[in-house]
């Protein structure tokens, strides 16, 4: 059981040691747990199958999955970052992350700068986790931007353009899925890009890639055709239907609406009710 909101610690080699001298069962864990090894191996039972890793390494077991960690040493060495936390930690990315990751708990990376900075992050988390009153929001932050830099790693390291193609579309479709959830928000595309993991750069390139649009053009289509529907299907204010839909004035609305659509609002509504 774990009480505390989030906890790290690092692993050394006495402690791979003691681990794989009398290594637990297989279990399962009430939190989640991000490990980042710097040196060793990392023997991993997940998903009814053992594979043994080599750092560099990052591996993520999510909250009720079955399985079993045992460090071990390479050359004579072990060095691990162990990062937990609870789900409502981040709750607002947690499922994002079970997507990621539910069919590749392991990821080897490559040594150099990029993984580097993984461990830069640790030990500034760390230190924080160090103070008589850690801010957690801090920490938080850190934690979004940890999972960041680990996804733009595995990207990099898609085998070819078919790997990469199907990362693309996983992306663009868990993007429309967020989308949809979010878009009554007035929300821009850093919110989108920081819940997929990546910079919002990149998903504007996958969004051109695949409809020619970028982020920003697909969140005010998407409000555009509920503001549609809206004018058309129900009695609400033109002020309600947009500040329903995130806009805070009625004349910002209208203006967007018309240069969109070549019509007010209003002219909007009354042709279609000719029609319907």
């Amino acid at each position: 059981m774990m009480n505390q909101l989030f906890n790290i610690f690092k692993v050394g080699a006495s402690d791979a040691r003691r681990i794989s001298a009398s290594p637990d069962d297989p279990h399962q864990h009430d939190y989640e747990e991000l490990i980042i090894g710097l040196e060793g191996k990392l023997d991993h039972f997940i998903d009814f199958k053992s594979t043994i890793i080599e750092a560099p390494l990052v591996s993520f077991v999510a909250k009720g999955k079955v399985h079993r960690v045992i460090p071990k040493l390479k050359k004579g060495s072990c060095d691990m970052w162990v990062l937990r936390f609870r789900s409502e930690f981040i709750a607002d990315t947690i499922f994002q992350l079970y997507a990621i990751y539910h069919d590749n708990a392991n990821l080897e990376l490559q040594k150099g700068t990029c993984f580097n900075r993984l461990n830069t992050v640790c030990e500034i988390i760390d230190n924080e986790m160090q103070q008589s009153t850690p801010d957690l929001s801090v920490v938080r932050h850190l934690l979004s931007a940890l999972f960041i830099m680990i996804e733009s790693e595995r990207k990099k390291g898609a085998a070819n353009e078919e790997n990469i193609n199907a990362i693309q579309n996983e992306t663009f479709k868990n993007f429309l899925i967020i989308l949809e959830n979010n878009f009554r928000r007035p929300l821009g595309v850093d919110f989108y890009a920081e819940k997929l993991f990546m910079s919002s750069r990149n998903l504007n390139l996958i969004c051109r890639s695949i409809m020619n649009q970028s982020v920003s053009e697909m969140i005010e289509i998407r409000k555009l055709t509920e503001a549609k529907n809206l004018l058309s299907s129900t009695n609400k204010s033109i002020s309600e239907i947009g500040f329903e839909l995130g806009f805070n004035e009625k004349s910002y609305f209208s203006n967007v609406f018309k240069k969109k659509s070549g019509q007010t609002p209003t002219e909007f509504r009354e042709e279609m009710r000719k029609h319907i």
